[in-house]
């Protein structure tokens, strides 16, 4: 997958990071350079900052984890992330120890 060269093409990558946010953990944060990108008034930039978290996007989903469904009667915890740019969520099966992401959810600010 090769970076965005166009704003059109930031575009089309936010929205597909906003299908698959349920999928993302932490998606907004993880978008929020190319959402900045789109705010500028004055054209498309690609900047540093973009081709990191473009970078890391494309690291985390090389190996995404995998969500399961929850069990009926099975203790679910959430756990928040709240920055000054962006909310995020994620709703945890307990078993044991082990914690098992069931759903995300994420909006910047």
């Amino acid at each position: 997958m090769n970076p965005p060269t166009t704003k059109k093409e930031v575009q089309k990558l936010t929205g597909r990071m906003a299908a698959l946010s349920i999928f993302l953990s932490r998606g907004a944060e993880r978008g929020l350079p190319f959402f900045k990108t789109l705010r500028k008034v004055e054209g498309f930039s690609w900047n540093e900052d973009c081709q990191e978290a473009f970078d890391n996007l494309k690291e985390y989903l090389s190996k995404p984890p995998l969500l399961t469904k929850p069990q009926a009667g099975e203790k679910l915890y959430i756990y928040l992330s709240a920055s000054e740019e962006a909310v995020s969520a994620v709703l945890v099966s307990a078993e044991g120890k082990e914690h098992q992401p069931v759903y995300y959810v994420s909006k910047v600010l």
